[in-house]
């Protein structure tokens, strides 16, 4: 078995102290095999701030992580720095991959760049990326979990977060899906859902979105507390292949990650037919 920790948003210059403990306690307990930061890692991009996440990425201890960076994670002011230099402070802290890759026995997570220095929020996935991301996915072992990672989401659940969505979602998603994708995690508007995107675009492999709220900050949207996502997969040699994504809130009152809701994926097997998801509360 997998276990990915999803942790997105943190916007480190916003974050909660107390909610940033609770999430260490929470990956202690939990133990997982990859804490994937999915993008607006920091407030402003300032180095302070980059500082403050670097210190809480080295107190996962030995879990690694994957970090790509979101729009507020390229200097909003500064403009000089913004054109010239944008990930001068991501670059330092975190090291100059931006695009980085994650493999193992059972899990294959590709992050993307999705930020652009001339756009403010907005995200965009060139035809580039889109190849290489594929060929990568193409190489994929049979039993591996095949995540890829963007910080603007490709499918949303609301009519206002249309906007928001990547630029080139539809060629990505269609091609990655081509390719062997199961999972397309994403943050960037702070709100948590699983959504299938084979049904939605007629494809016939099953690949799911899955979205993230904000971790640790702040800047919470409609009331939905912090919230992460705890990805567990297992695969078998019998051709079955399955993922569990459970949401898991910041509880106030026990000031604690609690689990919320699960997501069960059927994922495809070799030769698998697209199966239905299906959702259950936490704890049933």
């Amino acid at each position: 078995m997998t276990l990915l920790l999803q942790i997105s948003d943190p916007h480190f210059g916003t974050e909660r102290a107390e909610v940033v403990e609770a999430l260490l306690q929470l990956a202690a307990r939990e133990r997982p095999d990859l804490a994937v930061l999915s993008g607006d890692i920091t407030q402003r991009a300032r180095r302070n701030q980059f500082a403050a996440a670097r210190a809480f990425v080295d107190r996962l201890g030995a879990t690694p992580a994957l970090v790509i960076p979101g729009n507020h994670d390229i200097p909003l002011f500064n403009l000089f720095a913004r054109v010239l230099h944008p990930y001068a402070n991501h670059r330092r802290v975190f090291g100059d991959e931006l695009e980085p890759i994650f493999s193992s026995h059972d899990a294959l997570v590709i992050g993307v760049n999705t930020t652009r220095a001339a756009r403010h929020t907005d995200g965009e996935v060139s035809a580039e990326q889109i190849e290489r991301v594929a060929q990568r996915l193409a190489r994929a072992t049979p039993l591996q979990l095949r995540v890829v990672v963007t910080h603007q989401p490709v499918a949303s659940v609301t009519v206002e977060d249309t906007h928001n969505l990547l630029h080139g979602h539809e060629q990505a998603i269609r091609r990655w899906a081509q390719a062997g994708a199961d999972l397309i995690v994403g943050g960037h508007i702070h709100l948590p859902y699983v959504l299938p995107l084979a049904s939605r675009m007629n494809i016939a492999r099953p690949v799911w979105a899955v979205q993230a709220g904000t971790a640790v900050s702040t800047r919470i949207r409609a009331q939905i507390p912090n919230s992460v996502n705890l990805i567990r997969y297992e695969a078998t040699e019998a051709n079955t292949r399955t993922a569990i994504v459970a949401r898991y809130d910041f509880a106030e009152d026990g000031k604690a990650f609690v689990p919320v809701l699960e997501h069960v994926l059927e994922l495809a097997g070799t030769e698998a037919a697209p199966a239905p998801a299906s959702v259950r509360a936490a704890g049933t």
